[in-house]
């Protein structure tokens, strides 16, 4: 959530970086600046008779020392009366301060004012490649792949849960199991405290992180809770309504968990193989920093997830997202991107985003800085990585036509043999 005295104050600053998401926004944000005109009227006005009624107990104060018993009568129907005023004025106050909170909801985060104008991912930046890629040559698709070597069966997805769902069996339901390993050591290893949270949450933990209204289509729910669409819903909402000491910062937290998301808006889209399903698997990096560290923070996040892919040595690309692409909560955004032969090209397989202090907003995550102020708390978030695509994209760049050479970090899972036949 934004502050609403930084839309008030930096109008046009933040209306012409919100309009490079290529959506207007101006009518919305005149509107919250209406409402909120309107929400300080009232406290104003509730001030006023406040300050009016002490002044009228003071007198009767005076009054009951003087056994003015008429005057006291009189004063105390005054207050009555003022009571009655304030309490309408509260009722139209909560009304409002609803009202203005659900229009706050739905405004995305400031792109950072250095970032990338475009309006889709056609225009995202190039950043670095590791590896040059290369096409194959009679290269397979990794849903091909993976059953010819009864890695995965399908079919058995669909019949168990229905479309976009799937079913890893003998060796492929291992190699995702030591993937997830491998990836979970690498960050322990490296200060990211492990967390294995529920995967149903509550709405307000939905809310915190950006995921609701906007993307409720997207989400399976179940009563009014809902299946997380990514751990760092979970990750993220450790910290809501909690005020941490400056010693507590920066924190890192990981988790392994399945993800469930409807993918509602992408119709016709990757019906085949691992790239869009429904339930999925993924590795997630959350950090919880200091304002003034964030930054930093989101770069050292980024060299995080590409430790994880040189790990299993497959070609990948960084993208910084552009206006048009980048996430609801995100400020700024760096994408890797793997490559996949069979296609010929690359495809995200991690999102490093700092959310400044919009996340926080929402959850009221805020810390004691070094004069003892309470501030809100910067959160980042990112995969480390989406375990289905890896196992796609070690699929189509390892298969020889006969066999999956195995990267060398993931043959000790498999009693130190190189391939899978």
């Amino acid at each position: 959530m934004l502050d609403i005295n930084r839309i008030e104050n930096d109008f046009d600053f933040v209306l012409e970086q919100l309009n490079k998401r290529q959506t207007n926004y101006e009518k919305q944000l005149k509107n919250i600046i209406e409402i909120n005109k309107k929400r300080k009227d009232i406290i104003k006005q509730v001030e006023e008779l406040k300050a009016q009624k002490n002044k009228v107990s003071k007198k009767i104060g005076v009054l009951s020392r003087e056994n003015k018993n008429d005057e006291i009568k009189k004063l105390k129907n005054e207050i009555a009366s003022t009571n009655e005023k304030i309490n309408l004025l509260d009722k139209q106050q909560s009304k409002i301060d609803l009202e203005l909170k659900t229009l706050m909801l739905e405004i995305p985060n400031v792109p950072n004012k250095n970032m990338p104008l475009g309006k889709d991912d056609e225009e995202n930046i190039e950043i670095k490649k590791w590896l040059e890629p290369g096409l194959k040559k009679d290269s397979e698709a990794h849903w091909d792949i993976a059953t010819k070597l009864s890695l995965v069966d399908f079919e058995l997805g669909v019949k168990i849960s229905g479309s976009r769902f799937l079913a890893y069996t003998g060796k492929g339901s291992k190699m995702v199991r030591a993937i997830a390993d491998i990836l979970i050591n690498r960050h322990t290893n490296k200060g990211y405290k492990e967390m294995s949270l529920p995967i149903l949450v509550n709405r307000e933990n939905m809310l915190g992180t950006g995921q609701l209204p906007k993307f409720e289509d997207d989400a399976y729910k179940v009563d009014n809770q809902f299946l997380v669409p990514t751990s760092e819903v979970s990750l993220t909402n450790v910290v809501r309504h909690e005020i941490l000491d400056l010693k507590q910062l920066p924190m890192y937290l990981t988790s392994f968990s399945q993800c469930f998301r409807r993918e509602s808006g992408s119709a016709g889209r990757d019906t085949k193989g691992m790239i869009r399903l429904h339930q999925f698997n993924k590795v997630e990096m959350v950090k919880v920093c200091e304002p003034k560290n964030s930054d930093e923070e989101l770069e050292k996040m980024l060299l995080d997830a590409e430790d994880c892919l040189k790990m299993f040595n497959i070609p990948y690309r960084v993208v910084e997202l552009c206006t048009g692409d980048v996430g609801f909560a995100s400020q700024k955004t760096y994408d890797l991107e793997v490559w996949f032969p069979n296609q010929n090209k690359f495809r995200e397989i991690s999102s490093c985003s700092n959310c400044g202090d919009f996340q926080a907003r929402r959850m009221m995550a805020r810390f004691k800085n070094e004069e003892g102020k309470t501030e809100y708390v910067h959160t980042l978030n990112g995969s480390g990585l989406a375990i289905d695509r890896l196992f796609a994209a070690i699929l189509e760049n390892n298969y020889d036509g006969e066999k999956l050479v195995l990267p060398e970090v993931l043959r000790p899972y498999f009693n130190k043999e190189s391939y899978i036949k």
